[in-house]
């Protein structure tokens, strides 16, 4: 017995943004999710407008899983994971431990299909950052969602996450940014307008 897709299906019940009040709660699975349709967003924007040559479906698959050791970690609040370099570097000890663990959970024929989702492969590099974007860009709109509907708990890590999305040196991220973001401040009744 293998109890890994059972791990995985344990995505919905960790929530993200633990230490703020939220008036819509998300969970890591939601998240993933999220970024995995930005990443492949981003993937395509590179590939059609910037001559870039990413493999979209991958990226999106690597978006899927990106955050899956917090089924076991828990999600750390940001401030805290980065508050000093003892404890990032602990932190990152601790998420490779979770991945060694999850990926223990796998059949042997299994293991190398999903060892990339753990241990950041070189032929992943360029994939593992457009995740990283996608990751951050989701946390921009989320504290866009966040302020939208009054919640000014979220008015300060907006700022802080928009200019962290601005510091971004990838034309695929400005291309989203200028193109798709201003849609996420619109209301349903903007958005079906024609």
């Amino acid at each position: 017995m293998s109890n890994f897709f059972a791990m995985v299906n344990r995505m919905k019940l960790i929530d993200r943004w633990a230490l703020m009040r939220n008036t819509s709660r998300e969970n890591i699975a939601e998240h993933s999710q999220n970024v995995a349709v930005i990443a492949h967003a981003l993937c395509v924007i590179g590939n059609i407008k910037f001559g870039k040559s990413y493999d979209a479906g991958r990226c999106a698959v690597l978006a899927l899983y990106h955050d899956l050791t917090e089924v076991i970690t828990g999600d750390m609040p940001t401030p805290v994971k980065y508050y000093n370099d003892k404890i990032k570097d602990v932190y990152k000890e601790v998420e490779k431990t979770a991945g060694s663990r999850l990926l223990s959970m796998l059949p042997e024929e299994f293991k190398n299909d999903y060892r990339p989702f753990f241990e950041h492969e070189e032929k992943d590099k360029e994939l593992w950052k457009i995740v990283k974007a996608a990751d951050k860009i989701d946390a921009l709109i989320k504290c866009i969602d966040e302020c939208r509907t009054g919640n000014s708990e979220f008015e300060k890590a907006k700022e802080s996450q928009q200019k962290i999305v601005d510091e971004i040196d990838m034309d695929e991220v400005r291309y989203f940014i200028k193109e798709f973001l201003p849609a996420y401040s619109l209301t349903l009744d903007e958005h079906t307008k024609a």
